[in-house]
């Protein structure tokens, strides 16, 4: 996707050290534009903790290039064991979001039957470079799925601007290239039908008003920020054809855990009969849970996140301010868990289903 009219990834290798593993600081947009060096497992451990690198399909491709660096500095005698330890760690970065363990997981079956360090090396590097390639032709296969739920409205609207509601960030930045919850609105914005997207700003770390929003605006895409409560305003009024959202870890069921506040706005949708649809690739489902209100483990995060805010002051400065009382105590959930009853439909790399377990299996028999 484009920063300043040029392609960019939010991961790659360095393309003059393979040793060196690059990202996007997504903790600096939209006032910064920084690429960050991952120079080991624990390097790539910290920038998916402190969100560095965020967004499920992200998370999980940092976590196989972690894999990676971290054999790097194994010891031959013993790497074997190191990995396995490695795997674990990774895996504790951030629980909520399901592809970190699931590609985790997947990049460790051919690790362990290498005969030699040297050899797994090799094959991490590869492997990594395979997840990496497999998201982001799942993401733009569910731009194309979800193009066409967009293109249907717009016929049914004569062609007027379709309105798309969006929660936190489920866009390139998220997703390497295309994203999710965004990804069918490049791919129709593209295609010459007129959109407009309400980015909801997603408090308390603002990633609608500081990453979807910076996303739009490079490439061009006509979209407005309103404050995290009026989405149920808009939507009361009209003003909403479409709401369109990522997922951290979706049920086998067709649960949904997503950043805190989108179970509202899926509470808002139903109530005014707006199609509310959830994006995500397969690597977002957790075919061995049913029940998200239960099951799904929600991250609870630092409470400077809601006491403190950070931004730009006029003379250019990035500052952070608390903007609470210092002596009251806070919670920071970061994620609630929709349950599929709200869903309209999930968006994946196969097509559009309906969420629950006989649409999901049908799409995905093997799993």
């Amino acid at each position: 996707m484009q920063v300043n009219g040029k392609n960019f990834q939010t991961i790659w290798v360095h393309p003059e050290d393979n040793r060196i593993i690059q990202v996007i600081d997504q903790r600096k947009l939209p006032f910064e534009f920084q690429i960050v060096d991952l120079n080991s497992s624990d390097d790539a451990f910290e920038a998916i903790r402190n969100m560095t690198v965020r967004g499920a399909p992200l998370i999980g491709v940092t976590g196989a290039y972690g894999i990676y660096l971290g054999l790097l500095k194994s010891n031959s005698s013993n790497w074997q064991d190191t990995l396995k330890d490695l795997a674990e760690y990774l895996k504790t970065a951030r629980p909520t979001a399901v592809n970190l363990a699931i590609l985790i997981d997947e990049i460790m079956i051919g690790l362990l039957s290498c005969p030699t360090l040297e050899t797994a090396i090799e094959l991490a590097l590869w492997e990594a470079d395979r997840l990496k390639d497999r998201e982001i032709k799942w993401s733009e296969a569910i731009g194309e799925y979800g193009c066409q739920l967009i293109e249907e409205i717009s016929r049914t609207n004569n062609g007027r601007v379709i309105n798309i509601l969006t929660h936190c960030n489920a866009g390139w930045l998220a997703c390497i290239d295309w994203g999710t919850a965004t990804a069918p609105i490049y791919k129709a914005f593209r295609k010459g039908i007129p959109v407009h997207v309400w980015v909801d700003e997603t408090r308390p770390r603002n990633q609608g008003a500081r990453l979807t929003a910076w996303e739009l605006s490079h490439e061009g895409v006509p979209h407005t920020v309103i404050p995290d409560n009026a989405g149920g305003h808009l939507m009361q009024h009209g003003l909403v054809d479409l709401c369109i959202v990522g997922s951290d870890r979706t049920t086998s069921t067709g649960d949904v855990a997503n950043k805190i506040g989108t179970y509202l706005k899926a509470l808002a949708a139903f109530d005014n009969k707006v199609p509310f649809y959830v994006a995500l690739p397969s690597s977002t489902i957790d075919f061995t849970m049913e029940d998200g209100i239960s099951q799904i483990p929600i991250e609870q995060r630092d409470g400077e996140e809601v006491s403190h805010l950070e931004g730009e002051l006029e003379d250019g400065t990035i500052a952070k301010m608390r903007i609470i009382n210092p002596k009251s105590p806070v919670a920071n959930y970061g994620f609630d868990v929709t349950p599929a009853r709200y869903v309209t439909g999930l968006i994946t790399e196969r097509g559009i289903c309906q969420a629950n377990k006989e649409s999901i299996v049908k799409l995905f028999p093997e799993r």
